[in-house]
């Protein structure tokens, strides 16, 4: 048996080796991409912060923009940060995906945040090869190889986890150190077979939780596995975005940023810490630190009194959604903070050195069978 499975975890790597390299390193690149992004440009997300200065009041912050920028930016939202030494950020409706950081002590811009064009690469090869689909859901050459090889992928761990399981308390001792002292072609052998040991059960799970982005037919098997449809239910717009439909065609399109100063003051009062509070038009998003999601606050267009609060609660979610979260925070290693991060980043930086050394492994192997044969 043992044969067998030494026949597919060769013949399955040989070709497919690289192609799986490039998925785990760009993978480990991934996940540190907000910090690092950060480091890079410390200006577009920090500011100096002296004791007991007052940030400007939003309506403030938008006047020092409009004379900066001049009226050919439409602004759409704006995120106050709950911590004081962070910048502000606002978002425009002809602007793309472009936010303007500013201090809020100042109203001064401290530049543009936008994609940072390194890592679009990097992720564009780690889940395309480079050969984006024409759009959302779409496939194309690069989807369908990434999807093929992380499939092969499962099966080449699970062969390993065969050919390399412990059956004594020696053995497992072995499986679980690199020996340094007996040769180079030892030292390959134990870093390829004890790493791979340490770090197969988080590449499988990497790989298990990533097939979900490459097959329609395994998203849905995979959903279908915990009770979850793949379609997010239908839901009516809430009234009051039915009434800035209305208004929207009925008025000019200019927000009220005085009520925006008296939405934010309420919603500060209400809550003591927060990550961010974005502002809309007639409401807010409260997120706190290290959250994707929170509660969502309506206020009245003209007072800015708060109208309207919907907490936030994931047990009231749709299971689609929930799945979703699940899936993308198993995959990327969120569910545990920063150690998990740490740990994904280890395993995937592993998973992609351990195609290298396998193919070190067995061209020396077919070299010491070339020097016997001559």
């Amino acid at each position: 048996m043992k044969k067998i499975f030494k026949k597919i975890h060769l013949w399955l790597s040989v070709p497919f080796g690289l192609i799986i390299s490039i998925i785990c390193l760009t993978g480990a690149t991934l996940v540190f991409e907000k910090e690092l992004t950060r480091a890079g440009n410390p200006h577009l997300y920090t500011v100096e912060y002296k004791e007991g200065s007052k940030p400007l009041k939003p309506s403030e912050i938008i006047a020092r923009i409009s004379q900066q920028t001049g009226d050919t930016l439409k602004i759409s939202s704006l995120q106050v940060a709950g911590n004081p030494k962070e910048a502000w950020m606002v978002s425009f409706t002809n602007a793309g995906q472009r936010q303007l950081s500013v201090n809020p002590y100042s109203g001064e811009i401290n530049g543009w945040v936008e994609g940072n064009s390194f890592f679009q690469t990097v992720r564009k090869l780690h889940r395309w090869l480079l050969d984006a689909p024409a759009q959302k859901g779409a496939s194309s050459t690069g989807k369908t190889i990434v999807g093929i090889t992380t499939l092969l992928m499962v099966v080449i761990l699970i062969s390993g986890i065969v050919l390399w399981w412990p059956r004594t308390r020696k053995s497992l001792q072995n499986r679980l150190k690199v020996s340094c002292t007996k040769g180079p072609f030892r030292f390959w052998y134990d870093s390829h077979v004890s790493l791979g040991f340490y770090v197969t059960i988080f590449l499988l799970v990497m790989a298990l939780t990533g097939l979900t982005w490459s097959f329609r037919w395994y998203r849905t098997g995979f959903y279908a596995l915990f009770g979850a449809p793949t379609e997010q239910p239908k839901q009516s717009a809430p009234a009051h975005e039915d009434n800035n439909k209305i208004e929207k065609k009925n008025e000019p399109e200019r927000l009220n940023y005085l009520a925006w100063d008296a939405a934010l003051a309420e919603l500060q009062n209400r809550y003591e810490t927060y990550g961010t509070i974005q502002l809309s038009k007639n409401s807010a998003q409260v997120i706190q630190s290290g959250k994707q999601k929170g509660d969502t606050a309506s206020f009245d267009i003209h007072t800015g009194n708060i109208t309207e609060i919907k907490v936030y609660n994931i047990d009231e979610q749709p299971m689609s959604n929930k799945m979703k979260g699940l899936i993308y925070s198993l995959h990327t290693g969120q569910w545990g903070g920063m150690l998990t991060r740490i740990i994904y980043f280890l395993s995937a930086f592993i998973g992609g050195i351990l195609p290298l050394t396998g193919y070190y492994l067995w061209i020396k192997r077919i070299n010491r069978k070339h020097r016997r044969n001559v």
